[in-house]
């Protein structure tokens, strides 16, 4: 059978609880079609990129599934009728892979870059060139303008 690895993404304002009542119900929906769930990792509530369906953060679920086509039909199918799910995404894949996944690294690292850091932090300031009437440059580069024309003349 294909292996396949399948995310998705619930609403915010569902429990913990109800999100492995979810991931249950769509594990009990492959292994009735004759396939298996191989790994499960919630990977809590985090922030999106963008709001989707009025919704800032979502709890993200990731599973590894051995089963057969019809049954990610019929596991994707449900997703999209559940109101509590906002996205999914479902991708074949030659292989597992072992371990936990990056995002599970990731946070037992405690790396904070998909976190947005505050205002100027952890960023170089750059040089800001300013063209304006009191720019020292802008005033030679005009003058040269200037020296330019009047020379053609």
């Amino acid at each position: 059978m294909p292996f396949y690895e399948s995310v998705f993404i619930a609403r915010q304002d569902v429990s913990t609880s109800q999100v492995d009542g979810l991931t249950d119900t769509f594990e009990k929906t492959i292994k009735d079609l004759g396939g298996s769930v191989t790994k499960k990792e919630s990977w809590g509530l985090r922030p999106m990129a963008y709001r989707v369906k009025k919704n800032r953060k979502g709890h993200y679920v990731l599973m590894n599934i051995d089963a057969p086509a019809e049954a990610i039909k019929e596991m994707e199918r449900q997703m999209h009728i559940n109101e509590d799910v906002i996205r999914h995404l479902t991708t074949r894949v030659d292989e597992f892979e072992e371990g936990p996944s990056a995002v599970l690294k990731a946070k037992e690292r405690g790396d904070d870059r998909g976190r947005r850091p505050g205002r100027d932090e952890g960023y170089e300031k750059r040089p800001f060139f300013d063209k304006g009437p009191d720019d020292k440059d802008a005033k030679a580069g005009k003058a040269r303008d200037d020296k330019a024309k009047g020379g053609d003349e």
